[in-house]
């Protein structure tokens, strides 16, 4: 069984209600419309279910878990806007054949643990989705606690995803966004988790994208300045979405194999074996996440 726990993939009535849209987010034809980045031409190819289905099916992926696309900022929308979209994402994706599974969402200004209780008990739903934005300091961590308690409860996993980028200039190259806003929101989710978050929810388990922008690596930094990593936690794992083997091979020198899972960022990047034995392919696309998934043994 292969698992992809990190994709992108728009149903055809969520890429209506984006083109529907007056404000931010919004798409014009297939151009995205972000505040805090360039207009993005959205390859209409790479949100056609039938071939996407029929690519992973070749593939052989069991699992492919399909994350709303939290660059967009639609978590973040106040009131009926957000949690509007956010309830289309839950609705259109429920009607995904396999292999597909989704991260839920939830609106953050107002958070609503009674409806995404309810989100998560559906099978398809593998746990909750969050905004790296919405963890930027370990009071974020007790602010979204109820969310996090939902997912902790119903033993269902929480990955954090990079949010949407402020504004930046326009002169600056497309990959800006990617390299510098969600890395940092990344390492600095990872750092209010590392101080807040296992006191809070002991049992969650928690994976952050892109290797949780390479936090760890800092860990002798960390010591330097008065902190410490500490012992390593067993329901914290790294996604390895746009890296490859030397990234991949650092940071298990620091956590180990055990937390690494796979995750491509299809259709923004591709899945990526590091090349670093059979024993750890199979546990990065197999055992880990299982793992994640389901909390069983590996």
């Amino acid at each position: 069984m292969l698992f992809d726990c990190h994709q992108h993939l728009w149903p055809a009535r969520f890429v209506e209600a984006l083109r529907r849209r007056d404000s931010y987010p919004y798409l014009r034809d297939w151009t995205l419309h972000l505040p805090g980045e360039a207009p993005y031409p959205v390859d209409p190819a790479a949100h056609d279910i039938t071939r996407r289905r029929e690519r992973e099916i070749a593939e052989g992926r069991s699992q492919v878990l399909l994350s709303l696309s939290s660059p967009l900022g639609i978590e973040h929308l106040p009131g009926d806007d957000g949690a509007e979209l956010v309830a289309l994402w839950h609705e259109s994706t429920a009607e995904l054949p396999d292999p597909y599974r989704i991260w839920a969402a939830a609106a953050i200004p107002d958070p609503d643990p009674s409806a995404l209780a309810k989100v998560l008990r559906e099978e398809r739903v593998a746990g909750l989705q969050l905004p790296a934005t919405a963890l930027s300091e370990p009071d974020d961590i007790t602010r979204m606690g109820p969310l996090l308690a939902e997912a902790e409860l119903a033993g269902k996993p929480v990955l954090v995803h990079p949010g949407p980028a402020p504004a930046c200039a326009p002169d600056l190259p497309g990959w800006w966004p990617a390299m510098v806003p969600y890395v940092a929101q990344q390492h600095r989710a990872w750092l209010a988790w590392h101080i807040a978050g296992r006191r809070a929810h002991p049992r969650l388990r928690i994976a952050f994208v892109a290797l949780a922008g390479l936090a760890p690596l800092h860990h002798e930094r960390l010591a330097a300045r008065g902190g410490e990593l500490g012992p390593l936690d067993p329901h914290v794992y790294y996604e390895t979405s746009s890296y490859g083997t030397r990234a991949i091979d650092a940071l298990v020198r620091v956590v180990g194999v055990d937390p690494i899972v796979h995750g491509s960022d299809r259709p923004y990047a591709e899945s990526i074996d590091p090349g670093l034995g059979a024993a750890f392919t199979h546990a990065m696309f197999t055992a880990n996440p299982r793992h994640l998934l389901t909390g069983d043994a590996r």
